[in-house]
């Protein structure tokens, strides 16, 4: 035997026998797993780096045995609102008003002038997420928000794929009537309309596929899951599966098969709304305490 040969072959064994393994693993910074038993008796449980008992699973084995997995983000802005929310109180009752400023959704003007007419000018400091960068400023002055949707879509569309593919210069010609805001179904519009057109959210993927596709909700997120983790196989059955669904509904087939390969690449970058929701809700809080209580 080569003695050569037999060297490299061992190295090659030693190899093989790591192959595969984790060299590492990371742990979601917000991600809570949660079970109704003990986690220990359902998956494999070790310490992290700060000695936090962690999963070792990753998420989506662990969503896969039917296990609930949660995000819970903390924002220092949350903070930063309640204090201004204090300064404001005790302002007030140094001149002897009773008055306690109430930011719930419920009380919280979200068509507020003033604020909008703010978010057009460049003092963006403290806003919550649109000052972030110099990019993030100039296209909220461009686009002049006018809506809660408009904050919440320029959050979702502020990414590296939605910029890449100049979705951010058709939005904001659609808003200000610059360009035609057209749709593929008239069915389409109610869908589509706060966003002039154009797909943002996942969850408006889904809405398409329950509307020309015929699919349930539950059909819908599969759908959904599916186009976000580019399963080819997968995504063939969807598409005939879509396409006879909005044959059986009176959709033209040719269009409905082409508007699943336009949904199927928006859905690359599409966003959450209700993660987007909730950012814009606080970036208009931050917003509104600004201009009308500097």
């Amino acid at each position: 035997e080569d003695p050569e040969l037999a060297y490299f072959q061992n190295w090659v064994n030693m190899a093989r026998g790591i192959e595969g393994t984790n060299k590492t693993f990371g742990v979601h910074a917000a991600g809570v797993v949660i079970s109704a038993g003990p986690l220990d008796e359902v998956v494999p449980l070790t310490r992290g780096k700060e000695g936090e008992i962690v999963t070792q699973y990753a998420m989506e084995d662990i969503e896969s045995l039917g296990l609930l997995k949660m995000d819970f983000l903390g924002l220092k802005n949350l903070s930063v609102i309640e204090s201004a929310l204090k300064f404001i109180h005790q302002r007030y009752q140094k001149l002897g008003i009773d008055f306690e400023l109430d930011l719930s959704t419920e009380n919280l003007k979200l068509d507020d002038a003033r604020t909008y007419a703010f978010l057009a000018t460049k003092q963006l400091d403290g806003i919550f997420q649109l000052d972030a960068s110099t990019g993030m400023r100039q296209i909220v002055r461009e686009l002049k928000p006018s809506s809660l949707d408009d904050i919440s879509s320029i959050l979702a569309l502020y990414r590296p794929g939605p910029l890449d593919a100049g979705l951010i210069p058709k939005f904001i010609n659609r808003k200000h009537g610059t360009e035609m805001i057209e749709y593929e179904f008239d069915e389409l519009e109610p869908i589509l309309k706060e966003t002039y057109g154009i797909l943002v959210y996942q969850e408006q993927i889904m809405q398409v596929a329950r509307t020309i596709g015929g699919y349930s909700l539950g059909q819908a997120d599969i759908l959904r899951r599916a186009m976000g983790k580019k399963k080819a196989d997968v995504m063939e059955k969807e598409k005939d599966r879509f396409v006879q669904g909005a044959d059986s509904r009176g959709f033209d087939k040719l269009k409905a098969a082409q508007y699943f390969d336009i949904m199927q690449n928006f859905a690359e970058y599409c966003f959450n709304m209700s993660h987007s929701k909730a950012y814009a809700l606080v970036t208009f809080q931050t917003a509104f305490l600004k201009a009308n209580y500097p």
